[in-house]
């Protein structure tokens, strides 16, 4: 008796050349989804810039300077929209919060802290 196929019958090298190109298919689909942000994108500016790549920061938003980097510290007072700032340093809060102690470059010199 003879074998019956019912297809034709792909060698070694046709089924792993299948095989990479279905895999490289699924990477490419599990990967694509981690790069587009959720709901659609975040509309939110981020609260500081550089003008340009070096020089001082420069507010997006009203923020609160203030005394420490507490989320119930008293504030110095608050500054305006484009403000410029010198960053002092960087500090990460126990709650996952960063702030930023910065300094006025304009008029009265202050520092102080700002949310990140």
């Amino acid at each position: 008796m003879r074998p019956v196929h019912s297809g034709p019958v792909q060698s070694g090298v046709g089924q792993i050349g299948g095989l990479l190109r279905w895999s490289w298919l699924l990477g490419v689909a599990l990967m694509a989804p981690a790069a587009l942000p959720a709901g659609g994108g975040d509309c939110r500016q981020p609260q500081l810039r550089r003008r340009s790549g070096i020089g001082p920061l420069h507010l997006n938003a009203e923020s609160p300077l203030q005394v420490s980097p507490l989320a119930v510290a008293p504030r110095l007072r608050t500054l305006p929209v484009g403000t410029s700032l010198r960053l002092l340093r960087r500090w990460s809060g126990s709650d996952g919060q960063d702030w930023l102690q910065v300094q006025t470059l304009a008029g009265e010199q202050r520092r102080g802290w700002i949310r990140a």
